[in-house]
């Protein structure tokens, strides 16, 4: 199999931060043992946030402890992404305790499946008979799809066959019980994700009722637009919020058949899920219909529904997209797992079109977004990531109680931390894509990597300082037996890209924004990439009203920002004018090491601070603006921070 080791510095202190910190701390989490409060990502009496439990509802459920179900329905998906974490962070380096602990999991896991297959802890504990019988809110087929992910990545890294087949029982087990034939479930669960699992086990299994089941889950959504809502009027069990079932149709993604759904609706989180086994299902099928209905919700969310930072979600109400442009700074909701959703289908789009763009947003969501729902420590998160924070507001104003200025040490709603975790741990899986012959570099890394290309392998060693630096080094050497095509992606922000092959420099020769360059058969050769990391200024279209006569900054893939921090209150009120100069120092001190930008910027003064209103235009003073990576922003305390500056 393939192998990519990353060797990154930058990257290297978040594989470690995951492993030292981030599991080890959500292990105590999930067992409630951490000593910590948990907070609501929301003013909402409804979120349960007294302890996570999850551990335990799988302990009640296997009869091994007397209790009941605490938390959401889909609070069996934590411990599946920690299990999934766990494979990805084994697979770079085994650890004796951590593979104790997850072994442990395993054994509980299989003790709370039903003998038929079932899996799932709230109806084990809560009714058994009441399964499948309100799928808008129960996140069944949402929970049993993270296990399924976490299985086949755990049995990947180790060969361990009992997750596996715990996995090919509960999938049977759905199987028996939806489809298109009589007696069977004609429908799909409210949350997208067990379409992801079910693809993921028919690759590592070859068994095509997987890859079948799948793609009638995704090809039988929006058939039946009632589906839930009938399923909510026969109900009689527990609340399996099914409540959920009066929301829009368009928050599940079934109001119109995956064929006729042109714009990128509901749920963020739920869409991006569904566009990944979208375009899994496309890439492994070769369904022309399918690809041309993943190319029309990339294409919408991508440059109509996206942020600058690569977060998607315009709104709290429903976690949701809302309209083409409607891009609010303080408002929006920009959801952690939303980002990585989105990186999950540009991966998978990859396989279908060797398309730089679909690198570039990866890039753009992973630099980000993603990366800003963690703190350096690893034990702080972001449910949601603004663009502009007023502490204050967020505080005061019930419209924005989901915009935090500092990240809580969890949250009651927690399928982000252990998203990340697994993002971050399995990033090896995110710098190149193979297509038969040919490979492709999606992210520049340093990383010393293995591929299985024709019989043999390609050799790809990778140094780089990125994404501080401005250069990358590529050694390729192909022991393959076959002609291979190395495809060197070229950032949309670079504006003067250079290659070097052997030294020479090379004319550039962009195809969907790579060069490929060809390396025969027991050869190798060293490919120099110089990149244009100029400090940029982006702006919005028009549409965006927000963004209007306002610019955000960036240079190479990370987006940058103000912070009250290090450049006082009332952000607001500064203007970045448009012949400002900017200079780029590096500070191994500041934030774990970062890029700073600083340069000479305007601060609105009012002349008369009596009068809310007044005829006397404000006036203009000279102030320094230092802007930190976006990332980075909140690991100093409580204070305002700005992407969108005025210009």
């Amino acid at each position: 199999m393939s192998s990519v080791k990353i060797t990154s510095s930058f990257w290297g202190r978040y594989r470690d931060l995951v492993r030292r910190e981030m599991i080890p701390y959500q292990w105590q989490v999930l067992n409630d043992i951490a000593g910590i409060t948990i907070e609501k990502e929301r003013d909402d009496a409804n979120i349960p946030s007294e302890k996570s439990h999850a551990i335990e509802n799988f302990k009640v459920a296997a009869g091994r402890v007397q209790g009941t179900h605490y938390g959401w329905t889909f609070q069996d998906s934590d411990v599946y992404k920690w299990l999934e974490a766990v494979a990805y962070s084994l697979r770079e380096k085994m650890d004796p305790e951590l593979e104790k602990n997850a072994l442990a999991v395993i054994d509980l896991i299989e003790a709370a499946q039903e003998p038929d297959g079932y899996l799932d802890t709230y109806f084990s504990i809560l009714g058994i008979e009441y399964r499948y019988q309100s799928l808008a809110g129960s996140h069944e087929l949402y929970c049993m799809g993270h296990f399924i992910e976490a299985a086949v990545a755990y049995y990947t890294t180790t060969g361990n066959e009992k997750v596996l087949n715990i996995a090919k029982k509960c999938a049977d087990n759905i199987d028996e019980n939806f489809g298109p034939e009589e007696g069977k479930i004609h429908g799909y669960d409210g949350h997208e994700e067990i379409e992801i699992g079910l693809l993921r086990l028919y690759h590592i299994t070859g068994e095509d009722r997987y890859l079948n089941l799948a793609k009638y889950f995704l090809t039988e959504r929006g058939k039946h637009p009632d589906f839930f809502r009938e399923q909510a009027r026969k109900y009689k069990g527990p609340n399996a919020l099914n409540w959920v079932a009066n929301a829009p149709n368009t928050y599940f993604q079934n109001h119109a058949p995956i064929s006729e759904q042109k714009t990128a609706e509901g749920h963020a989180v739920r869409v991006v899920y569904l566009c990944t086994a979208l375009a899994d299902l496309a890439a492994t099928t070769g369904d022309e219909e399918i690809i041309k209905i993943c190319r029309t919700l990339w294409d919408n969310i991508v440059d109509c529904r996206m942020f600058i930072t690569g977060g998607i979600g315009s709104t709290v109400n429903g976690e949701a997209f809302t309209l083409d442009y409607d891009l609010p700074n303080d408002t929006m909701y920009c959801e952690t797992c939303a980002a990585i959703g989105l990186m999950f289908f540009a991966r998978q789009m990859l396989r279908i079109d060797p398309n730089g763009e679909y690198a570039d947003v990866m890039e753009r969501a992973l630099y980000n977004c993603a990366l800003a729902g963690m703190a350096l420590d690893g034990k702080h998160f972001f449910y949601v990531n603004p663009l502009e924070v007023n502490p204050l507001k967020s505080k005061k104003d019930p419209a924005k109680s989901h915009v935090k200025p500092v990240r809580p040490s969890w949250l009651g709603c927690a399928c982000c931390p252990p998203n990340l975790a697994r993002m971050i741990a399995s990033l090896d899986d995110f710098v190149y894509t193979i297509n038969d012959n040919t490979i492709l570099v999606n992210q520049y890394m340093d990383s010393d990597s293995l591929l299985d290309v024709g019989d043999g392998v390609v050799l790809i060693k990778q140094t780089t300082g990125f994404p501080w630096d401005e250069q990358a080094g590529l050694y390729v050497s192909n022991n393959s037996g076959v002609d291979v095509k190395i495809g060197v992606r070229i950032p949309s922000w670079s504006e003067n890209f250079r290659i070097r092959v052997g030294g020479n420099l090379v004319e550039i020769d962009s195809k969907k924004g790579y060069h490929y360059i060809e390396v025969a058969p027991g050869s190798s050769v060293v490919i120099g990439v110089n990149f244009d990391m100029s400090v940029t200024r982006n702006y919005a279209n028009p549409h965006v009203s927000e963004d209007v006569g306002r610019v955000a900054v960036s240079r190479g893939p990370l987006i940058y920002c103000l912070e009250g921090v290090d450049n006082g209150d009332d952000l607001n009120c500064l203007i970045l004018p448009l012949n400002a100069h900017f200079e780029y120092r590096f500070d191994n001190n500041l934030l774990n090491g970062v890029g700073l930008l600083t340069t000479t910027g305007k601060r609105v003064h009012a002349r008369s601070k009596s009068s809310l209103y007044t005829k006397e235009r404000p006036s203009l003073k000279d102030v320094k603006l230092t802007f930190i990576p976006y990332y980075a922003w909140a690991n100093r305390g409580e204070n305002e921070m700005q992407v969108w500056i005025r210009e």
